[in-house]
């Protein structure tokens, strides 16, 4: 384990982005997604996702640098083709455009298709909170879950996150369809732990704690039916509507088996458009103050709003730095190594 600044690990990542071929424009803004990530303590959405993206660039499935495309704009509405690059630039676009739509519409969609991997989502709708919108993003992944009663592997873990402007902080919901992410499993795998019970079945519809047989059955949904339909429409409006991969068809980021075609919405809702920005954090200050004076459950010492656990991390992280353990420095190190960089970690 050792202690780096945000600042510090941003420009090594910087390099490593730029060195294996994304573009100066484009490396801080990945950069930044990954070290929040990992500054959030949501590390499956960081640093993890070099490797992933350098093995997948080697083998020609991921295009760099990233040229996203516009396909359609019309009025509040937009589409974008992602130029199989990396999927945090194609979200950002795609957001940004939202939040510029809104301005003049009072509300912005836009939908992406032919991208990859987005990370963290609450990288995209708390920026569009911060800029005074309500902002949702979506987006599909290849099949980790089954629908409710099924034992197969049929939608993405199909995140969602929701963010709204507050007094001084936004409030970002971010969660998947299922009760649990997929790169939880992962790195339980690679920690060579077990997965608590109820995350998973085995290829055969049983329950398991083992996070290798988890990979090669099915994630659990989230509040069983529900999640199973959250995901449904995600794919949906994420994917089919966009015109980019979904169900079955997606490929995982994680296995060299071609483009992923991953599909994203991102809307933005322009709170001015409604009531002054001003009144409407007030009401979001009595709001959350109301939530967390509530009665309290036996043994609850706090009552914390959606996202608030990992905003707290991330403001210690830019005060005191980031803990990394000891896997994730080799990683970053031995691609520097790759380059032939001096620079390590």
């Amino acid at each position: 384990m050792a202690t780096v600044t945000p600042e510090r690990l941003k420009e090594v990542v910087v390099e490593l982005l730029i060195g294996f071929g994304a573009a100066e424009d484009e490396a801080p803004l990945v950069a930044d997604s990954l070290v929040r990530a990992e500054m959030r303590g949501t590390d499956t959405h960081g640093l993890p996702y070099l490797k992933l993206l350098v093995e997948r660039v080697e083998a020609g499935m991921v295009s760099l640098p990233t040229r996203v495309s516009v396909l359609k704009d019309n009025g509040a509405t937009a589409l974008l083709d992602g130029g199989n690059g990396i999927g945090q630039v194609a979200g950002w676009q795609a957001m940004e455009l939202s939040v510029r739509k809104a301005r003049e519409y009072g509300i912005g969609l836009t939908l992406v298709r032919n991208t990859n991997n987005l990370g963290f989502l609450a990288f995209y709708t708390m920026h569009a909170a911060e800029l005074g919108c309500v902002g949702v993003t979506m987006g599909n992944a290849n099949a980790a879950i089954s629908p409710w009663g099924g034992a197969e592997a049929f939608f993405g873990t199909n995140p969602l996150s929701i963010a709204v402007p507050g007094d001084g902080e936004v409030v970002a919901l971010d969660m998947s369809s299922s009760v649990v992410a997929r790169g939880k499993v992962r790195k339980a795998q690679r920690l060579g732990e077990k997965i608590p019970p109820g995350w998973a079945l085995d290829a055969s519809g049983m329950p398991t704690d083992d996070p290798g047989a988890a990979l090669k059955g099915t994630l659990l949904p989230i509040g069983g039916p529900k999640g199973y339909g959250l995901a449904l429409m995600v794919d949906v409006l994420a994917g089919m509507l966009s015109g980019a991969a979904f169900g079955q068809e997606i490929k995982s980021f994680h296995q060299l088996m071609g483009p992923t075609e991953v599909g994203a919405l991102t809307l933005a809702i322009d709170v001015e458009h409604f009531m002054p920005l001003g009144r409407f954090r007030e009401l979001m200050k009595g709001y959350v103050a109301s939530i967390r004076g509530s009665r309290k459950a036996t043994g609850t010492a706090r009552i914390y709003l959606p996202g608030e656990i990992e905003s707290e991390k991330e403001k210690l992280s830019r005060e005191r730095g980031i803990e990394l353990k000891a896997a994730s420095i080799e990683l970053v190190n031995q691609l520097l190594e790759k380059l032939q960089s001096a620079t390590r970690l």
